[in-house]
């Protein structure tokens, strides 16, 4: 193989061609433009009132502002948002909003999502241990998207050795949305033997250059898809959301054709036995986009947040405040 490729210089040129359009659509979500600064303020007056400011590495407050400065109650549980590819802290303050309006506090876990997943979880694990530390209530959900998902459950395994130093009190809910953990397809090739060999390696940076350090960790053939690992003791309950992203339409033009779709994932990708057959994994499967789950600029969430608020990690929208409710959801989407 290796000098059939060297003779026929047009093939090999060929397989880098495929090689790259195929790990360029490999998998990260592509969040719609969104102007966050044009959302309306975080809904606070339904917040219990904060008492204590404090800097937590890669927490914020779920928006671009250089100001990371933290306001949270210590006496009150905690929900941290943790991105997917191509995706900041930015991108949910939308769902902060929500939490909020129903008078639950929120910080974002933003880190870059190039990097190498073990070292972006081993961030989430730190940030988690500070941010425990100064709360009374130790109560704390984790909520990831896409990629944001296979951080998110990673940072909770036995078998880390930098795992977090818990403190006895705290308990962990993890609710994963559309997260691919049997690994990429499309990427397959970037864990292809046979490939690295018939590009004399060739493929190996081009992989990196497109999914940045994590380019390996996003295939089947990886110890991080592979050996997933198992929850520790303090998850309290796991979420595992799978979004089945057939014939769903992300944008549509003026004739109500669509454009573009919402298709990431398949539901293969999400699925995968050695964590779905973990007693605490509770898959639900939803008819929904990629984008669509999470909400963007002009379509809100309500399919994820009806699944959260049946599993009372949203609380549920008094019959009073529904009509209120609605016209927020229609500022923020």
């Amino acid at each position: 193989m290796l000098k059939y490729s060297m003779k026929y210089p047009i093939l090999f040129i060929n397989i880098l061609s495929i090689a790259i359009w195929i790990i360029s659509n490999s998998g990260c979500s592509r969040f719609a433009t969104s102007s966050p600064q044009s959302y309306p303020q975080l809904q606070s007056q339904h917040l219990p009132a904060p008492t204590m400011d404090i800097n937590i590495p890669h927490l914020n407050n779920c928006t671009h502002e250089d100001d990371r400065t933290l306001q949270l109650n210590e006496e009150e549980p905690v929900t941290v948002l943790v991105h997917g590819c191509d995706g900041s802290a930015g991108k949910f303050l939308a769902l902060a909003n929500v939490f909020a309006f129903h008078g639950q506090q929120t910080v974002c876990f933003n880190y870059n999502d190039r990097d190498s997943m073990m070292d972006s979880s081993a961030q989430l694990i730190r940030a988690l241990d500070e941010l425990i530390s100064r709360m009374n209530n130790k109560n704390v959900t984790v909520i990831g998207h896409s990629q944001g998902g296979l951080v998110a459950r990673k940072a909770f395994i036995q078998e880390r050795e930098d795992g977090l130093s818990w403190h006895t009190a705290a308990q962990f809910r993890i609710v994963t949305i559309s997260s691919p953990f049997a690994g990429v397809f499309a990427s397959a090739h970037c864990g292809s033997k046979t490939l690295t060999n018939v590009t004399l390696g060739a493929i190996i940076p081009i992989c990196r250059m497109i999914s940045g350090d994590k380019w390996f960790e996003i295939t089947s053939a990886s110890d991080f898809i592979r050996n997933p690992g198992t929850l520790i003791q303090k998850v309290e309950d796991y979420t595992k959301i799978v979004t089945d992203e057939r014939d769903s339409c992300r944008r549509r033009n003026a004739g109500g054709q669509c454009v573009e779709d919402d298709y990431v994932f398949s539901v293969a990708e999400q699925y995968y036995l050695k964590i779905d057959a973990d007693p605490l994994a509770d898959n639900v499967e939803v008819k929904a986009g990629h984008t669509e789950i999470v909400g963007d600029e002009d379509t809100p969430p309500t399919k994820l947040l009806s699944i959260l608020q049946e599993r009372r990690i949203l609380a549920t929208t008094p019959p009073q405040y529904l009509k209120q409710f609605a016209l927020v959801l229609q500022q923020l989407y």
